[in-house]
């Protein structure tokens, strides 16, 4: 009897337990193994085991709904390697932005924080004008298309709170500007409609301190309360929730049928 041919390394690490307990199933070939292969992977199970082919065709998609999401990713990235080195305090702030354009190794990680911000921005704007052309707003995808806009709104929120942290003069008047308008929000803002009903009886008693652009700020101008909170909602608040309504909208994409395509 010819001897049995000894099993290589390779091979005898991928039919071992702990292997199988890893990646459940092995090369997918069949299309059966491809599907359980996405079922069975925690990245890859919230997407639909098959796309209609014209719902992949760039001249449809665009890519900006995926080119998104890269874009997030190397936003979470090279924050978390700025973090090592900002400091959000009126002291520091500034000059700690100059050393990580100039002194600090990789400092080009900054300027990719930067533009990938704006990047995203404009990716996100196509991806809804592309949602809304061919009318994904419509049933049965009505509900992910309000968790688009939500989505639309916070990373227009991350992008106002990450423009204060360099605090130089743009970013401080920028803010400044653009919190005042939270002033007249509806019924949270003391000069918006319905400021009335954030007092108890006497409308005097409305103030500075007690509306919606007070509880942004953490004080009643741009100062260092101000450079804490939008720290804090930028790097650690805005990313969670974000992060949560991705995790829905990945989903609610592959249980409404996978991408969306021409009207």
């Amino acid at each position: 009897m010819a001897e049995k041919k000894p099993k290589s390394r390779l091979t005898a690490i991928s039919e071992s337990p702990v292997w199988k307990s890893i990646f459940r199933t092995g090369i997918p070939v069949t299309r059966r193994q491809r599907m359980m292969g996405i079922l069975n992977n925690v990245f890859l199970h919230l997407h639909p085991v098959r796309l209609p082919k014209h719902a992949v065709k760039l001249k449809y998609t665009w890519c900006m709904g995926g080119l998104s999401f890269f874009l997030f990713l190397v936003l979470t990235i090279s924050g978390i390697l700025l973090m090592f080195y900002y400091r959000p305090t009126v002291e520091y702030a500034y000059t700690d932005i100059m050393d990580l354009s100039e002194q600090v190794p990789l400092g080009i990680m900054r300027e990719l924080h930067r533009w990938g911000a704006h990047a995203m921005v404009i990716a996100v704007w196509l991806h809804m004008f592309r949602v809304f052309m061919t009318g994904s707003y419509k049933p049965p995808r009505e509900f992910n298309w309000v968790v688009g806009v939500l989505l639309m709104f916070l990373t227009l929120f991350l992008s106002f709170t990450g423009y204060l942290l360099p605090w130089d003069q743009l970013a401080i008047w920028a803010i400044t500007v653009g919190s005042n308008m939270a002033r007249a929000t509806p019924f949270l803002g003391h000069e918006g409609p319905g400021a009335s009903l954030l007092a108890i009886g006497d409308i005097n008693l409305v103030t500075m301190s007690s509306d919606v652009r007070f509880a942004l700020l953490g004080g009643r101008f741009v100062g260092e309360g101000a450079l804490l909170r939008f720290y804090v909602l930028h790097c650690i608040g805005l990313p969670f929730i974000i992060m949560i309504f991705m995790a829905v909208h990945f989903w609610r994409v592959r249980k409404d049928g996978g991408i969306s395509g021409p009207v």
